[in-house]
C-alpha cells in the first residue's frame, strides 16, 4: 500500500519524550511506534501517543511494552497484536499492541500470504526441515566498519525503501558503534549477503533482523547460513531471547525462521514501509 499521503519523508525520526521513552514517528510509516517505554512515564505515555498522533494524523500507533502494562493501553482501545514470553532478562514477556486510528489502516490485509503463513505453521511440524543443503564456496563472518560500503551497496540493491536508514554509510556505522552486530556471507572476498543482530544486553535479548540477499546470490540458502552463525554468536554473548518481525510477503525468509525452530507469535497488520509499500510483519521467537 504505497503512501497513504503525498510527499512522505524517506525516514521517520527517533525522538525521546518524558522521562526517557523512546519513539519513532512520521509520514513515512504513518504512524507513532513506541520502542521503549521507560517506567517513569507509565501514567502519561498513553495521553502522549495521542496527542502526537492526532497532531500529526497519523492511521496507527505501535508500542512494545512489559505485559504487566499492556492492560491500561487495551482500556484506551489498543489490540494485541503479538507477544514474546521471558523478553526481558529471560522472566518477563513483552506484548506488542496497536491502535488503529483509521479504517483504511485495515484494508488491503493481505490475505492470500495469511493463507500462505497457516500452511507453513502446519508444514512445520514435518521432521524433514531441509537445513541441510550448504552453500559452496561461501564464508560466514563478523563484519566491521571496512565493510560498510558493501553493505550499503547491497541494500540499495536489494530494499527500495527501509524503515530506519540503512542505505546511509554514516548511519550503519554509527549503529556499529553502538548494539548492532553485523554478519555477512563472503564469496571470492566479496559481500554477497548480510544480516544484523540488535541487541538489548541489558534485557538479554537481541532482534534478529536487515536480512539482505544480492540477486546474483540466491537461492544458495544465505539467510540459513547467516542465522545459524548469528544464533551461535548471541549464545556466547549471553543473550537469551532471539527475536525477528519478518515481511508478512516474504515467503522465503518465513521458512527461515520457522525451519530453525522460531515460534510464530502474532501478525502486525500493515505495519512497516519496506520495499516500497506499507506492508503486514510476522513475529518470531526462540529461547536459546
Amino acid at each position: 500500500m504505497k503512501g497513504y499521503r503525498g510527499g512522505m519523508e524517506m525516514h521517520d525520526k527517533v525522538d525521546v519524550i518524558g522521562k526517557g521513552s523512546v519513539i519513532q514517528h512520521g509520514t513515512y510509516n504513518d504512524r507513532v511506534y513506541l520502542m521503549k517505554l521507560d517506567e517513569g512515564d507509565v501514567d502519561i505515555i498513553i495521553p502522549e501517543l495521542s496527542k502526537l498522533s492526532k497532531e500529526k494524523g497519523y492511521s496507527k500507533i505501535f508500542c512494545k511494552v512489559p505485559k504487566y502494562i499492556a492492560p491500561l493501553f487495551f482500556m484506551d482501545g489498543y489490540i494485541l497484536e503479538g507477544f514474546i514470553p521471558k523478553f526481558f532478562k529471560n522472566q518477563d514477556d513483552v506484548f506488542f499492541v496497536s491502535k488503529f486510528l483509521s479504517s483504511d489502516r485495515l484494508l488491503n490485509i493481505e490475505k492470500k500470504q495469511l493463507a500462505i503463513l497457516s500452511d507453513q505453521l502446519v508444514e512445520r511440524a514435518e521432521k524433514n526441515r531441509n537445513l541441510k543443503k550448504q552453500a559452496h564456496g561461501y564464508s560466514i563472518r563478523t563484519l566491521d566498519k571496512s565493510d560498510v560500503e558493501q553493505i550499503t551497496d547491497i541494500y540499495r540493491e536489494v530494499f527500495e525503501t527501509y524503515p530506519f536508514p540503512i542505505h546511509n554509510p554514516g548511519y550503519i556505522q554509527k549503529t556499529m558503534r553502538e548494539n548492532v552486530q553485523y554478519f555477512g556471507a563472503e564469496k571470492d572476498g566479496k559481500l554477497a549477503a548480510l544480516s544484523s543482530s540488535e541487541i538489548d544486553f541489558k534485557g538479554q535479548n537481541a532482534e534478529m533482523t536487515d536480512f539482505a540477499t544480492h540477486p546474483d546470490h540466491t537461492g544458495n540458502n544465505l539467510s540459513n547460513l547467516l542465522l545459524r552463525q548469528m544464533e551461535k554468536q548471541m549464545k556466547q554473548q549471553g543473550i537469551n531471547t532471539l527475536y525477528t518481525i519478518a515481511r508478512l510477503n516474504s515467503i522465503p525468509m518465513n521458512k527461515t525462521f520457522l525451519k530453525n525452530e522460531y515460534q510464530y507469535s502474532g501478525t502486525l497488520i500493515k505495519n512497516t514501509n519496506i520495499a516500497g509499500n506499507i506492508e503486514s510483519m510476522n513475529i518470531y521467537y526462540k529461547q536459546i
